[in-house]
């Protein structure tokens, strides 16, 4: 029943990853992991992934009524370098590694659910076209005390 359920949202948001021109990394459990930029660069990558995890956020609400059962979600967002590449020969597949990917990792783990946690530097690069409430410093393993924000919405219409 859960990879069930989990199959049928992760299909919606394999579809909001081509409507954002966004690239699938994997699922891992129930982690769904996408990156902008790759593997061909995009001046405003990191608005589409805020715009994604936007609709990721509406579209788990909707898909919760649908099916009558309460799916929380936890979204971290952290903008980098990254390195990426196609692994093995027997199932290869394209992945992401770096400390932006361990960043974004960490921040929705030690997320709040139903929040878009994102760094300075996402903040920084999103303030402009997007709203945002401080959260503070939060210590997160690994990285130590950071200043962090939760994605509000868009300042523009969608």
């Amino acid at each position: 029943a859960v990879v069930k359920i989990l199959n049928q949202l992760f299909t919606r948001f394999d579809e909001l990853a081509n409507k954002h021109g966004l690239e699938k990394i994997k699922t891992l459990g129930d982690a769904f992991m996408v990156a902008g930029g790759m593997p061909d660069p995009q001046a405003d990558h990191a608005e589409r992934v805020a715009r994604m995890a936007l609709d990721m956020i509406s579209e788990t609400e909707s898909f919760s009524e649908e099916i009558g059962k309460q799916l929380q979600l936890r979204i971290g967002i952290h903008s980098g370098p990254v390195v990426a590449g196609v692994i093995g020969t027997k199932k290869p597949f394209y992945d992401v590694w770096g400390d932006t990917v361990n960043t974004a990792a960490r921040l929705e783990s030690f997320g709040t659910i139903g929040k878009i946690q994102v760094t300075e530097e996402t903040k920084q690069m999103l303030e402009k076209e997007f709203s945002f409430e401080n959260r503070g410093k939060v210590s997160i393993k690994g990285k130590g005390d950071l200043d962090l924000w939760y994605l509000k919405g868009s300042r523009s219409k969608d």
